[in-house]
């Protein structure tokens, strides 16, 4: 019986093979990700709206969110309290989102509907997206009834 036979492998060998494995497969992920991230962010830049709306979100005294146009800061809708979970779900992440960065609640939101039937909304402030579908049709509805909400629309 020969040397080879009687020996185990050497364990640093093994050690070694499988992480150069998992660093190649971690590298290939990457950029993979990184290129299918830079073609989404260059359609999304190519791409214009359909309709798109800046509105700004104030929580009132009564529990009452007011949805306002931020050309004519005319109150295009109001969401009663208790009302309309949704649209108080988001926007309270939203606004979550803007203390942790140390922001107010001026700025304004953009609310898009695109050519392939996405409805977003994007905090101006922040830049942060959300693709309001992805909650489902009625979710989604929820807030494209703001798009083109007239002055004292309300739920």
């Amino acid at each position: 019986m020969s040397e080879i036979d009687t020996k185990p492998f050497p364990r640093l060998a093994l050690i070694a093979a499988a992480i150069l494995m998992g660093g190649s497969i971690a590298a290939a992920a990457a950029g993979r990700m990184a290129q299918s991230n830079s073609a989404e962010t260059e359609a999304r830049q190519t791409m214009k709206p359909l309709a798109a709306r800046d509105l700004t979100f104030f929580d009132m005294e009564n529990g009452a969110v007011e949805v306002r146009d931020t050309f004519g800061e005319k109150v295009l809708y109001v969401v009663a309290p208790g009302t309309n979970g949704f649209i108080r779900g988001v926007m309270r992440g939203m606004a979550r989102n803007r203390r942790a960065h140390e922001l107010g609640q001026e700025e304004a939101f953009r609310l898009a509907e695109w050519p392939n039937g996405r409805l977003t909304l994007e905090d101006l402030a922040t830049g942060k997206r959300i693709e309001l579908g992805a909650f489902g049709a009625e979710n989604r509805v929820a807030f494209a009834q703001l798009l083109f909400a007239t002055t004292g629309s309300s739920t």
